[in-house]
């Protein structure tokens, strides 16, 4: 009898499909990794780039694009990680 915990498509692999879902689910993880770096820095910059907008003159606003930045990162990073990381996991 199968493993209902595995995916259909993964029931019937060969040991190369196996190992290249492993590498990418890897690859996803290694991604939300850096996805949670991302968001940390991006709340540490909401301390700078608030007082940035405030005191900053006309579109002179360097750390509020950085936190912009630092937020669209971790959140494309953490939906692309989550996309790799799709299955059921190895242990």
């Amino acid at each position: 009898m199968a493993n209902p915990l595995i995916p259909v498509s993964e029931r019937a692999a060969s040991p190369d499909q196996i190992e290249a879902i492993d590498n990418r689910r890897r690859w996803g993880l290694a991604f939300q990794v850096i996805a949670g770096q991302f968001a940390f820095f991006a709340v540490l910059l909401t301390l700078w780039s608030g007082q940035d907008l405030t005191y900053s003159p006309h579109w002179m606003h360097p750390m509020f694009y950085y936190n912009v930045l630092a937020g669209a990162l971790a959140l494309i990073l953490g939906i692309y990680g989550s996309y790799l990381k799709r299955g059921a996991p190895e242990f």
